[in-house]
């Protein structure tokens, strides 16, 4: 069976959370025998295909963005054409330009939607933007919601709930490096024996400025991964509050980050906005069985982080309560330990990549089997 992924950015242009789900996604369903290829869109000027783990990569020109809405005029055409040969193509929402692209590539074979996240920052835009939306998730033949607290809160996918099931994602433990230990140690010297991380992109959503609002006063470590649009702002928020136990280490490659999975005490995730509907680096840390402090949102982050289980859910953007759970793990080492080795568990029980993958296949399948049925005639299926 042979799919299609469509989505605005990829490896290894960029590396964020949907990027490494899409990855997962192609790597666990290639080993169910898929085939899979994914398009993307680039600034780069080399932009030959190129095979990664097992599956296809095409890229095509980014020819400008508008309010993070990438396009590329070139897409159109590598869309019509990539699907022809395609079984399923899979598209990845939300992504405005991909919805008209779907359109104007005149794609006519099963779709599937895994939706990622609801519209949440461009509200002006989103009124006008409003009606193309609803005719995609409406041409699609299946859409997928990536946990049961985002399918019952978001008001889109209630109005599509006979064509929305849920499939949580899953990550691939075996597939992270495993790092030496000259490398454990060399970041041991570098961060202490006892700190909070934050794995991410640095964007508006991730609620970082509540966490360093959180550790002004306080002398708990934080270790900050990542770089982003907001890096320089939260650098100065930092400054400005004169913080001495905020460590900002910028992008790592894999190694390191799971190094600093392996030594952290507890992982800090203060997403405050529906933007952030499921938390990759938050399954991350519970993967590392490391307990976790996250805010309820009514997305994904809270299916993955169980309150009073594999950690602490606070109220959204309230830094006051993001420091009390902070304390209470900090004074708490066995309820911390304990807490880990329920998140690593829950892990095991819903979120291998394994588990995604299976669901994916047999909802491929069951979309390629449905267009087949429909195209029979009455006469076939009497025979």
């Amino acid at each position: 069976m042979r799919i299609l992924h469509f989505y605005k950015t990829y490896y290894p242009d960029s590396v964020g959370g949907i990027e490494q789900v899409i990855r997962q996604m192609c790597v666990g369903t290639g080993r169910l025998g898929v085939t899979n290829q994914v398009l993307s869109l680039s600034r780069k000027p080399d932009l030959q295909p190129f095979e990664f783990e097992g599956h296809m990569v095409h890229r095509v020109p980014q020819n400008f963005e508008l309010a993070s809405n990438a396009v590329s005029v070139q897409a159109i055409s590598a869309l019509a054409r990539m699907a022809r040969d395609a079984d399923v193509v899979h598209y990845h929402f939300p992504w405005p330009f991909m919805d008209l692209a779907h359109f104007m590539a005149r794609v006519n074979k099963p779709s599937v939607v895994t939706y990622h996240s609801d519209i949440v920052r461009q509200k002006a835009l989103l009124r006008f933007y409003q009606p193309l939306q609803h005719r995609f998730l409406q041409s699609v033949d299946a859409i997928v919601a990536t946990s049961p607290n985002y399918l019952g809160s978001s008001t889109v996918l209630d109005r599509y709930r006979d064509k929305t099931r849920v499939i949580t994602f899953g990550l691939d433990k075996t597939s992270y490096p495993e790092p030496d230990q000259a490398r454990l140690e060399q970041w041991r010297q570098k961060v202490g024996p006892k700190f909070f991380l934050f794995v991410g992109v640095l964007r508006y959503y991730k609620g970082l400025h509540i966490l360093l609002d959180a550790v002004a006063g306080t002398d708990y470590p934080v270790v900050i991964v990542g770089a982003g649009p907001i890096e320089q702002e939260l650098k100065a928020h930092a400054e400005r509050l004169g913080l001495k136990n905020v460590l900002f280490v910028g992008k790592v490659d894999e190694l390191d980050k799971v190094a600093l999975l392996k030594l952290c005490y507890a992982v800090a995730f203060p997403s405050h906005l529906r933007s952030e509907a499921f938390g990759i680096s938050l399954l991350e840390g519970a993967m590392f069985g490391k307990p976790m402090i996250s805010s309820e949102i009514g997305t994904g982050t809270t299916y993955i982080n169980i309150d009073r289980q594999t950690g602490l859910v606070v109220p959204p953007s309230d830094h006051e309560a993001l420091r009390e759970a902070m304390r209470t793990l900090w004074d708490n080492p066995a309820m911390a330990r304990e807490m880990g080795r329920r998140a690593e568990a829950r892990y095991w029980q819903l979120f291998t990549a394994e588990q995604m993958a299976d669901g994916y296949a047999g909802l491929y399948q069951e979309l390629v089997a449905r267009r087949a049925q429909v195209g029979l005639t009455p006469a076939t299926r009497l025979g």
